[in-house]
């Protein structure tokens, strides 16, 4: 039996024309709940011209905001974080939420902001990894002891351990095929980026669901979603207009919109992210990047009858 399709929505980070206030971000998410969507989420962007919020204290706002949604971050950049610092943030969001968390986790794209963060995109893989290693046996071992290329911990102990056990789900982003395996190896979920087209994202999923098979694993028993960023608007041009915008400030691409996004009225969005699902999407990660609100309530009034 096909499971159910499951609607997130992206909690409002960003903004062309400054960032979203507490009092909107609230309001989002406490509408999100009641109009009962499954999952709101972050995604990570510390470096940019876009004024971005940053993903971990935006988390802690929104389990303040909400009692019920599942909040998630699609993903946090581990590598350039220290896992001690991290795996704390993390427990801490996962107490704070009463266990509602999801923890995205990647490499991103870029190697050039490694400077930026007193570290070199050398070995950032190795690094990755044994990060994760450190995080997880923080968050279920009494006493951890551990001698890594890049971390070193004698004896040490992290308490309170998190809420779920052993620890939040750890989802992965993930396109190169060494990342894909190590996310069938590591990971709890698969999120596929927004920033990709869904052929491209059906070829991921793939590539996945054999690597999952090859460790032993049922792909069936691994979610995965998929980030869409979407305008449910009848005014195709105006959609189309203003996505190019965001995109041109977020990715510093504005063509990428016309590759990878959704746009137009209800039964056109409908009709994409059918095909998104058909790919393997069993969780929509919707992302609008203007009239949020307004988006919000157009997604569940329009879209959620025609996709559950």
């Amino acid at each position: 039996m096909t499971r159910p399709v499951e609607l997130a929505v992206a909690i409002p980070q960003t903004g062309l024309g400054g960032v979203p206030t507490p009092a909107r971000i609230r309001e989002f998410l406490t509408r999100a709940e009641a109009l009962g969507f499954a999952s709101a989420w972050v995604v990570e962007q510390i470096l940019g011209t876009i004024p971005s919020l940053e993903p971990v204290d935006l988390l802690a706002w929104a389990a303040a905001c909400t009692a019920r949604l599942r909040l998630g971050a699609a993903v946090l950049l581990a590598a350039l974080r220290s896992p001690v610092h991290l795996a704390k943030s993390v427990t801490t969001l996962d107490h704070l939420s009463g266990g509602r968390l999801i923890v995205g986790v990647g490499l991103g794209a870029s190697r050039a902001v490694y400077p930026a963060f007193g570290l070199t995109a050398a070995r950032r893989v190795a690094r990755f990894t044994e990060a994760l290693e450190v995080m997880k046996r923080l968050w279920t071992e009494p006493l951890v002891t551990f001698a890594g290329e890049f971390f070193r911990l004698d004896g040490v102990a992290m308490e309170p351990k998190p809420v779920q056990r052993p620890h939040p789900p750890l989802w992965f982003g993930a396109h190169h095929p060494d990342a894909l395996r190590r996310a069938a190896r590591l990971g709890d979920g698969f999120m596929g980026a927004g920033s990709v087209s869904t052929r491209t994202f059906a070829e991921e999923v793939a590539r996945l669901r054999a690597l999952l098979r090859e460790a032993g694993r049922d792909p069936e028993r691994f979610p995965v979603g998929k980030r869409v960023y979407i305008a449910v608007d009848a005014d195709r041009e105006r959609a189309a207009r203003r996505l190019a915008e965001w995109f041109g400030a977020f990715y510093g691409r504005p063509g990428l919109a016309a590759e990878v996004a959704v746009w137009g009225d209800a039964d056109a969005c409908v009709e994409e992210l059918r095909r998104v699902i058909a790919a393997g999407a069993r969780l929509l990660l919707l992302n609008p990047v203007y009239d949020e609100l307004e988006q919000l309530e157009r997604f569940a009034a329009e879209l959620a009858p025609k996709l559950g």
